[in-house]
């Protein structure tokens, strides 16, 4: 009989998905701290906002890039290597930054080390564990994982402000690098790659039940992936909102809402809680935004996301002031309940058309995601820099809203049978799904 090894009585997956949620919170924060940082860079080093609002669309770019292949890079050097060498590749870009003179070496430590970094501790990690170490509680352990994005930014960002303004950006970034090397010795000593690997099974799986294959976990697969959504126009009418949503919320909100709030004359410790905040109540509107995906119509939650996003992005610009004024907490607790409260309404979709093909090509939608995000951070830094003022890119943010509520509204409610599971196997692959009958607006 298989035994089941405790720490206290506890399964060992419980571990697992512990030492998971704490370097999944790390590598939320580590990406969340540069916008912290963009107005003292520009002050010591006269570096422009779309320079340093570069370095964040480096970083986004490669983070969303890196999420279709997670999985296949766990599958093939293990958990436990992978996360090390993107901890390892996280404190090297924060902590050589004390060093760097040129704007080139931001793009290169910040951008393209950190965003490998982070990229590789994102939502391909989460199905790894939630699928390798858990058959019941499953749900509820992603749901966790998942969370632990928004619990990284609200307990870094205030601290890496209060930090920056006391001590200078350069303590603010060896403190980022002593917490990346800090989770390491943590994830050698709780993380193993399969339960058998400790003598056990899944947590909630019979003692001689065989493991469960994770699919779409190879680079054929996920490139496949790609593919298959390709060929759909559902994909596409998705990755575009997906992509607007990037852009209204990483890309602007969350690389440049500090240094906008700043040019009101907010603190930015003020600024940094406030933003903070926002992941309090991105918490809670995730998981009544999942709630309303199992009782209301998907494209319809996702119009209305999209065009209250829209006009809350209309009016930002004149609720921003030196103090945070009961209509700023309007914003910030309107916004933050809205901030990925299109995530479970997307995937429903993906799932309507791809069915067991849904973790690939998702991920594939997720990476439009960040190609959006990295455009917003880059724009909004050049409006700021050539008007002097954020509000252009605020009100042209808005007007995306409206367009991705557009996209939303022009996908078709599928009623047949989902794509088949995407596998290495291209004989597994169903053809396209609009060729199938029984589709309806």
């Amino acid at each position: 009989m298989t035994r089941t090894p405790v720490l206290g009585r506890v399964h060992w997956a419980w571990w697992v998905a512990s030492a998971s949620f704490i370097a999944i919170i790390g590598a939320a924060g580590f990406r969340a701290v540069p916008s912290v940082m963009m107005d003292p860079l520009h002050m010591e080093f006269g570096w422009s906002h779309a320079t340093i609002g570069a370095a964040m669309s480096i970083n986004m770019i490669l983070f969303g890039a890196t999420a279709p292949f997670a999985a296949a890079l766990m599958d093939r050097f293990g958990i436990r290597p992978v996360l090390t060498g993107a901890l390892l590749l996280i404190a090297a870009g924060t902590g050589l930054s004390v060093f760097m003179s040129t704007g080139w070496q931001l793009l290169l430590l910040w951008g393209v080390l950190v965003g490998l970094g982070t990229g590789s501790i994102s939502m391909g990690f989460v199905a790894t564990v939630s699928t390798r170490w858990f058959v019941a509680r499953r749900g509820l352990v992603t749901g966790i994982l998942t969370a632990a994005g928004a619990t990284g930014q609200l307990i870094f960002l205030p601290l890496v402000a209060h930090i920056t303004d006391s001590y200078g950006w350069r303590t603010a970034s060896l403190i980022v690098t002593a917490a990346a090397l800090a989770v390491i010795p943590m994830v050698w000593l709780m993380i193993r790659d399969h339960p058998r690997d400790v003598g056990t099974v899944a947590y909630g799986a019979a003692p001689d039940a065989p493991e469960e294959a994770l699919p779409n976990g190879s680079f054929s697969a996920a490139a496949r992936g790609l593919v298959q959504g390709a060929r759909v126009p559902a994909f596409w009418l998705l990755a575009g909102s997906f992509a607007i949503c990037g852009m209204t919320t990483n890309g602007l909100i969350g690389t440049h809402f500090i240094p906008a709030a700043h040019d009101h004359g907010m603190p930015t410790t003020v600024a940094a809680s406030l933003l903070a905040t926002i992941g309090i109540f991105d918490v809670a509107g995730t998981v009544f935004s999942g709630w309303l995906t199992d009782r209301v119509d998907a494209r319809l939650l996702l119009v209305i996301y999209y065009l209250g996003r829209g006009a809350s992005l209309l009016v930002l610009p004149m609720l921003l002031s030196p103090h945070a004024e009961p209509s700023t907490w309007v914003f910030i607790i309107f916004y933050g309940l809205d901030w990925v409260a299109t995530v479970p309404p997307t995937i429903a979709i993906v799932r309507e058309y791809f069915g067991a093909s849904t973790p690939v090509v998702f991920g594939w939608v997720f990476a439009s995601h960040q190609l959006g995000a990295a455009v917003a951070a880059f724009g909004a830094g050049y409006i700021r820099d050539a008007q002097g003022s954020y509000d252009n890119a605020f009100h042209i943010a808005a007007g995306l809203c409206v367009i991705a509520a557009v996209l939303c509204a022009a996908i078709k409610r599928r009623r047949s049978e989902p794509a088949a599971l995407v596998t290495d196997n291209p004989d597994t692959l169903t053809a396209d799904p609009g060729e199938h009958q029984g589709q309806r607006l």
